[in-house]
């Protein structure tokens, strides 16, 4: 579209304002505008409810990308650029040459492979709906060149603009997904190194329960200690620390604590005779947040609920028919190879194989250009080298049909559970656990996750890359346990072991290393007592901070004696809320005093292993003579830290002034007070930890909550604008909009919002609208 267009596009009730200067641009970007747009092939309408939520109203099937493209862009513009430039690894060339090991990392996790078969992967139109999605972003960029006033403040800061999108970038960037389990395969090496493997069963057991071995061939002591820095820096977020110390993102930090809840209940168990569906997925919190909530209204399409900013379609939500909620099951889809490097190659079959090393060029901001190489294997990309030995990552998720979530593009839009199925069985990454119901009554299960075949060996270990451990291709998903519309009434997920007790894990080894069990115990000891479940009972379970963990820890003690630590131990009835002075205790004691003491128990003489031990290890060990001995003689010590934090008081002691939530804008420390005073955004005291269904994970030393449900759902199944949710801080991105932390309070409060479906409720609550006009069209 020429400048010109653009500027004759200003119609309605859009201000003519002057580039963006300070915050004064603060009320262009959330009121009635009209737009012409170039790519778009009929009139379009996004009204935006009152919460932050856009409803896109198109005329044609494919114009709904475009606007949900648009429409991303208006409102998380900078995250979805930071999100390709990082993905594609073209950050050094607008934020300099400190960040060229980064592109590098990324570049060697990119999507190389044949893009026809990676379209066709994900259904007969992928290629089309991804086209217009990239076109509305694009039309967007365009409007903000000629209205500088509707760009982010951010750009202004870092000084450079936002670039335009292609198809591909969508589906080519690939380290935004969840992953497993190289982390886990090295650090498990570098114990059987020590000659401690027996003692990695107690930091994480494995389930079913299985009994792992060195492959044959494989000499763990010769992995370097940061083998896996590459791959690190290739998966995390950009820093803006002007330090410019990437050391955090290198930590080990494996996924276990990562999760999700999700639930689905028949109608004969429901006060309302329709399938109750909810779902809560865990993740980092960010600020903006990951998640984002649209509604997609076009020709054969009908869909609300929250995705990722930076893609199309919708992965958690429901159609006009049918519902749909997912989690994380966590398929083993990662290997490490180890290679004997001879002269320029690798010992592959009893020949030497060559290396295969692509050149490419890197713009650097304030700088010339650099050349990357990028070495491969027949594997994957080779992310360490020592003298003698090269290691590279064979990842499922670098071949076709394996963008994480962009499957979703196909089951948004299936009808009933056939087609939900069937839209599974293509269904690449991340492995996942759905949960389904429609408005006929149905409710199911379905796994899917592309899995390979290890005949020889069972992924825990890194292996030999000289052509002893192949993958034998994938298992087909009819391997996978699934449930349609189950006995009990009810069905859902939390991470945790749910293999059928009957599973042939030999056969078909999916994994060995799943979250705890604990809010999965929790979910199904109350579904299993509530015959007629309410939309109140599912909002009060997501919520829920009784801990099945510490319930049975402290049960299995018995007699905690008579100190102040026991009797309010004793006395506790297991539920770590805020205001709860017992919570705190427990917590400091477990995670600070008796998780390592037993730890260090365990570990006798042996070098002690990084992280906590075990849940399920602790909860066995507290059940002998010794685990309850040193149990009991590590309270005194956390009664007393507890008090060092909290004050002599123990009646006015609060879990929630320890544990409270944390949302920080990434350049918030670079912004001037007027801008930094928009983008700051309050703590709130935070319930739970991540062994309760409110899940609330905190990292390290400090108790800032870090990880958790930062988008919430609960649905009336086909009482669709009965549907309450939760996102936070906001939908908005830009720290000039009311919708950038508008959530926020609804979410530390335990509240929810209505999530609209039909245009009346929508129209009854819209904030705004934005009207879309083809740019051969006139406005009206």
């Amino acid at each position: 579209m020429s400048v010109p267009a653009l500027r004759r596009a200003v119609v309605c009730a859009l201000i003519c304002i002057s580039p963006w200067s300070g915050i004064q641009a603060e009320t262009a970007i959330d009121q009635d505008a009209t737009w012409t747009v170039a790519g778009l092939e009929k009139p379009a309408e996004i009204i935006v409810d009152k919460w932050g939520v856009p409803h896109i109203f198109a005329q044609a099937h494919y114009d709904a990308f475009f606007v949900q493209g648009f429409n991303a862009a208006r409102d998380r513009l900078w995250q979805i650029d930071t999100w390709r430039r990082r993905g594609l690894g073209e950050l050094s060339a607008v934020l300099g040459e400190r960040y060229l090991e980064q592109d590098k990392a990324a570049r060697l996790f990119l999507y190389r492979d044949d893009m026809y078969a990676e379209w066709l992967a994900y259904g007969n139109d992928a290629k089309r709906i991804a086209e217009a999605f990239t076109r509305g972003i694009n039309a967007y960029v365009a409007l903000t060149e000629a209205h500088p006033e509707l760009l982010p403040p951010e750009f202004e800061l870092l000084g450079y603009r936002p670039a335009r999108w292609q198809a591909a970038d969508v589906v080519r960037i690939r380290s935004n997904g969840l992953w497993r389990n190289v982390v886990t395969e090295v650090a498990r090496a570098r114990r059987a190194c020590d000659g401690n493997l027996a003692l990695d069963a107690s930091w994480k057991q494995l389930e079913p329960e299985w009994q792992t071995r060195v492959p044959g061939g494989l000499d763990p002591c010769v992995i370097p200690a940061n083998v896996l820095d590459v791959y690190k820096l290739a998966k995390a977020p950009v820093s803006f620390d002007a330090e410019g110390d990437f050391a955090w993102a290198l930590q080990d930090t494996p996924n276990h604590g990562l999760g999700s809840n999700n639930w689905v209940v028949a109608p004969e168990r429901t006060n309302t005779g329709r399938p109750i569906l909810a779902d809560d997925p865990h993740r980092g919190h960010a600020t903006p947040s990951l998640r984002y909530i649209a509604h997609l209204v076009a020709p054969g399409i009908n869909v609300i609920g929250a995705g990722e900013p930076a893609l199309p379609g919708i992965s958690i939500g429901h159609n006009e028919r049918i519902a749909f909620g997912l989690t994380i099951f966590p398929i083993d889809q990662e290997d490490l190879y180890v290679y004997d490097k001879v002269d320029d190659g690798y010992r592959y079959g009893g020949r030497v194989e060559p290396f295969e090393i692509l050149t490419e060029t890197v713009d650097v901001s304030g700088g010339k250009a650099q050349p990357l190489e990028l070495k491969f294997t027949r594997h994957g990309p080779v992310i360490a080298e020592t003298e003698k030995h090269a290691f590279a990552v064979r990842a499922a998720w670098l071949e076709p049909g394996m963008s994480p979530y962009f499957g979703s593009i196909e089951y948004m839009r299936a009808q009933n559970w056939r087609e939900f199925v069937g839209a599974l069985n293509r269904w690449g990454a991340p492995s996942e656990n759905q949960v389904y119901a429609d408005i006929d009554g149905n409710i199911g299960y379905k796994p899917a996750g592309r899995f390979p075949v290890r005949r020889n060996w069972d992924g825990l270990l890194p292996v030999p890359g000289d052509g002893r451990y192949e993958w034998q291709g994938y298992f087909d998903m009819d391997v996978l346990p699934e449930e349609y519309n189950p006995e009990r009434g009810f069905t859902g997920t939390a991470n945790s072991m749910n293999l059928p007790v009957d599973y042939p894990i030999d056969e078909y080894r999916i994994g060995f290393e799943w979250s705890s069990p604990w809010r999965y115990d929790r979910l199904w000891e109350v579904l299993e007592t509530q015959p007629k479940h309410s939309i109140e009972d599912s909002l009060a379970l997501q919520r829920d901070n009784h801990s099945v963990f510490a319930r049975q820890v402290i049960q299995r003690l018995g007699n905690l004696g008579d100190s102040n630590a026991g009797q309010m131990l004793a006395n506790w009835d297991f539920v770590l809320s805020a205001d709860s002075a017992a919570a705190a205790l427990w917590i400091v004691w477990y995670n600070r005093h008796l998780n390592p003491a037993l730890g260090a128990q365990i570990a006798g003489d042996a070098p002690l292993p990084a992280g906590q031990v075990d849940s399920l290890t602790v909860l066995d060990r507290v059940g002998t003579a010794a685990g309850r001995k040193t149990a009991l003689a590590t309270l005194p010590a956390a009664w007393r830290e507890t008090r060092s934090l909290l004050g002599e008081d123990p009646s006015a002691w609060r879990w929630g002034d320890l544990h409270r939530s944390y949302f920080e804008h990434p350049l918030l420390q670079r912004a001037d007070p007027e801008l930094a005073g928009h983008m700051r955004i309050p703590d709130y005291p935070i319930g739970g930890n991540v062994f309760t269904t409110n899940s609330a994970r905190f990292v390290g030393n400090d108790f800032k909550v870090r990880v958790g449900p930062s988008f919430r759902m609960v649905l009336d199944v086909g009482n669709w604008d009965a549907a309450l949710a939760t996102n936070t801080p906001g939908q908005s991105g830009d720290p000039r909009s009311r919708f950038y932390d508008n959530l926020l309070d609804n979410w530390a409060t335990d509240d929810a919002f209505p999530l609209l479906y039909s245009r009346t409720a929508i129209e009854k609550n819209g904030a705004f609208s934005i009207t879309l006009l083809p740019q051969d069209s006139s406005p009206p």
